[in-house]
């Protein structure tokens, strides 16, 4: 098990406390994760992602995602009855799962799609306007001739230095 000492995060940053927490705990039950349905994370553009699990023996109907927060869960019930059918070997896992992902500030899920038994959750990064970085003008005391000219006041005649 691998072990990460935070102390030098808490000392020189402020606000990050809830970070290195959900890392620790994340680090600490890494183990305890079921395996079980795999998934793959994909990055597929900038500030653009793609979670791809595998529900083989899960109908659309039986699948269920939601977010509450920044956690997004997707879970599985299988709500056929399979009293009637008789095995010889099962190999196809299709056991009810819950699965959950933390999202980061400013991902939101646009959408989810279900095909060949893969389940496909697309999320994008949308940061509101008043986070992005913008330009800020620097005001002067002195007033420019080029600003001058575009107003109708009168401009000051130029003094001339002997």
């Amino acid at each position: 098990m691998r072990t990460i000492d935070f102390s030098p995060l808490y000392r020189s940053a402020i606000g990050f406390d809830h970070l290195a927490s959900l890392l620790d705990a994340n680090l600490r039950n890494e183990q305890k994760r079921p395996t079980y349905p795999p998934y793959n994370i994909e990055l597929t553009g900038e500030d653009q992602y793609r979670i791809t699990m595998a529900a083989a023996g899960f109908q659309q109907a039986d699948l269920s995602i939601e977010v509450e927060g920044n956690t997004l869960t997707v879970s599985g019930q299988k709500t056929e009855n399979e009293d009637s059918k008789q095995y010889l070997y099962r190999g196809i896992a299709a056991r009810n799962f819950e699965r959950q992902f933390q999202l980061a500030d400013h991902i939101k899920v646009i959408g989810a799609s279900f095909k060949n038994g893969m389940l496909d959750i697309d999320l994008k990064r949308e940061i509101p306007e008043a986070l992005k970085p913008r330009k800020i003008s620097i005001q002067s005391d002195t007033v420019d001739v080029l600003d001058n000219a575009s107003t109708d006041k009168p401009q000051p005649a130029p003094s001339k230095v002997a």
